[in-house]
């Protein structure tokens, strides 16, 4: 590890004495683009995308081999979440309020004609269970509607608004899988501890139990094999690592193990709809890589490789016949753009490059790297250096764990690595233990571990710098989001002399109102996060939660402190960072609060990311820049909203 790193740092050494590093303004890196997500009609003659109208992502549509769009949604208030092709004629699209997650289903038309709420239900959440791609005018929807905490599943006519319920959530289901006739055959199931997998013949028949496993074990369904007689799964089950699986839906018995890794966890099994073939598998390493069932789909994929040479190459949509496709390419330093590939005539045709205004040779390589934990755990992450260095030595870094906290960070564009390493900044991410995709052991060991292990994982990345020479021990950051705030947050209280200042965007202060103030439909899984996270009601768990819990510590916090914070936060309440500022002025520590009353769980309006990250800019060009080695803390002072 020690070579690869070195060699690396040579190679921008290299190439640092002859280029000088543009510096790039904070919306080139956060302002919507042009166009982007862009998909195919089912006929295949249209291509839509997302592109701004009055500052608000709204979907347009253009025919392959016209030059006019028809904007078909006004959204003015806030950005189109996702949405897809129902029809040649219709799109599907889901958004929320303010970032309240308390998403709707909207039908809006091609022809901008029409754009209607599909479900204009108070304080409910939708979310889609199947496509329905064979029934041009109905969808598989599901809706916490007649109880918060679960989901039921509708099926709905677009075209009337019609809707029956055709699957009841007796308080347990916490998933619903279809066949490929579009009927619900098989649900998983949680009491918070257990899970289990239920399947039947048919739609009318009930439900029969086939697994049951302590929720750390899952076999998870991915779809039915298309004659819809057998389940195809991503299950550990006997097994450390993640296999694909192929599962009898009679006995729950594993009847093949078609793909498994050694190193990590696979899950991402693809089929083509047409043909019915299983076609690839993703596989997230370091970077993300392929396996192939499918020859057909591997020959496609090499061709298109080998043209798009240097980017990581994504096939995301194609048309119902399946010789139209959309492929999108993307690097460590580009967004990437959307091509157009028509397999019939091998044509493959840009469409849109995603962010033109930023040249990929001014921006820098993200590294993977690895290092060892004082307990002798294996943790991998990416290092990003900034280009206007002579040699990484000494330089002022920003941590930055991700949140979660069980999730990953990947190789690839990260608009906010990006825009640190521009202004001269280190980054280094890691894949904390508990991070997903290692394993199941590696998974286990983050339980109970919030402020303790998973805290000291972060904090071995910075000694790994320090002690490479990399990280300027006096001029050492942290900043994160959800998870990642609230480990900001315990860095700076647990470990008050490691970092020079830190920024804490909408995290987890207060472990007590943290597990209080979960969402409705969080509950079913609130045992298991007891074991997860700790539990309030059990005197031990009890006093670890307290003694980890960085709002009981704030008097040990030493560094300036920068807050950020969505007023409608579902997951991480807003009383989570008013809590840390309260505590802070108690002490006379004036800490920076910026909170925006009309987004959520992050800033999705585009002129708030502008107002954060400019913010962040001054707020560490202050800290970490101007600040001499042994000058006195400047406590920073507040943002007016």
């Amino acid at each position: 590890m020690f070579k690869k790193l070195i060699g690396f740092s040579c190679l921008l050494i290299m190439s640092n004495t002859l280029v000088a590093q543009k510096t790039y303004p904070v919306k080139d890196f956060f302002k919507n683009a042009e166009k982007t997500r862009f998909q195919i009609s089912p006929d295949g003659d249209q291509l839509s995308y997302l592109a701004p109208w009055n500052n608000r992502m709204n979907i347009h549509v253009v025919p392959i081999n016209g030059t006019t769009p028809v904007r078909v949604t006004s959204l003015t208030d806030r950005d189109i979440n996702g949405y897809f092709w129902k029809n040649n004629t219709s799109i599907i699209y889901v958004r929320d309020f303010g970032g309240d997650e308390n998403f709707h289903l909207f039908l809006a038309s091609t022809d901008g004609k029409t754009e209607k709420d599909l479900t204009p239900f108070k304080d409910v959440r939708v979310s889609i269970t199947d496509q329905l791609e064979d029934f041009p005018n109905e969808v598989l929807i599901e809706m916490n509607k007649e109880n918060p905490e679960v989901f039921d599943v509708y099926r709905m006519n677009i075209t009337t608004g019609d809707m029956k319920l055709v699957a009841k959530n007796p308080g347990n289901i916490s998933g619903w899988i279809t066949d490929h006739n579009g009927q619900i055959r098989a649900a998983t199931t949680t009491d918070g501890v257990q899970t289990g997998l239920m399947v039947r013949e048919k739609e009318s028949d009930p439900f029969t139990t086939i697994i049951t496993t302590d929720f750390r074990e899952s076999a998870n369904p991915l779809f039915f094999t298309f004659d819809n007689k057998q389940l195809y799964a991503a299950s550990n089950i006997g097994r450390d690592k993640q296999a694909i699986v192929l599962l009898d839906i009679k006995t729950g018995k594993e009847v093949e193990t078609l793909f498994e890794d050694e190193e990590v966890d696979v899950s991402d099994l693809s089929y083509s709809r047409k043909r019915k073939v299983l076609t690839s598998i993703g596989i997230e390493k370091d970077k993300y890589e392929y396996a192939f069932f499918d020859k057909q789909t591997e020959i496609m994929h090499i061709r298109l490789a080998e043209e798009l040479i240097g980017y990581r190459v994504a096939i995301t949509n194609s048309n119902k016949n399946e010789d139209k496709f959309l492929v999108r390419t993307y690097s460590d330093r580009s967004l990437g753009a959307y091509y157009f590939y028509d397999k019939t005539t091998d044509k493959l045709t840009k469409l849109h490059e995603l962010s033109p205004w930023i040249n990929e040779s001014d921006m820098c390589y993200m590294q993977p790297i690895s290092y060892e934990t004082k307990d002798g755990k294996t943790i991998h992450g990416y290092l990003t250096l900034p280009q206007n260095v002579k040699e990484a030595k000494n330089l002022p870094v920003v941590i930055n764990p991700h949140g979660g906290p069980w999730a990953r960070d990947s190789w690839g564009w990260n608009p906010e690595v990006q825009f640190l390493a521009n202004r001269g900044y280190a980054v280094l991410q890691m894949n904390f233990r508990g991070s997903t995709g290692y394993g199941k052991a590696f998974w286990e060991s983050s339980f109970k571990q919030w402020g303790q292990d998973m805290q000291r994982d972060i904090s071995d990345g910075v000694n790994w710098l320090t002690n490479q020479g990399i990280a300027d021990p006096k001029r050492v950051a942290i900043y994160g989001a959800s998870y990642g705030g609230y480990a900001t947050l315990a860095g700076i209280a647990f470990t008050p002399d490691t970092y020079t200042c830190a920024i804490d965007y909408v995290g987890v202060s207060n472990l007590f109102s943290f597990m209080k103030t979960i969402p409705p439909y969080w509950k079913p899984y609130l045992e298991m996060m007891y074991t997860m996270v700790g539990n309030p009601n059990d005197p031990k768990d009890s006093v670890m939660m307290h003694k980890y819990s960085p709002v009981f510590h704030v008097d040990k916090i030493k560094c300036p402190l920068f807050i950020a914070q969505g007023a409608k936060d579902p997951r991480v309440n807003k009383d989570e960072s008013d809590q840390v500022v309260a505590a802070l002025k108690k002490n006379n520590i004036i800490v920076q609060y910026m909170v925006k009353d009309n987004e959520g769980h992050g800033f999705r309006n585009e002129e708030n990311r502008f107002e954060f990250y400019e913010a962040m800019e001054t707020f560490l060009k202050t800290h970490m820049i101007d600040k001499k080695a042994n000058a006195p803390i400047i406590r920073a002072t507040p943002i007016k909203n």
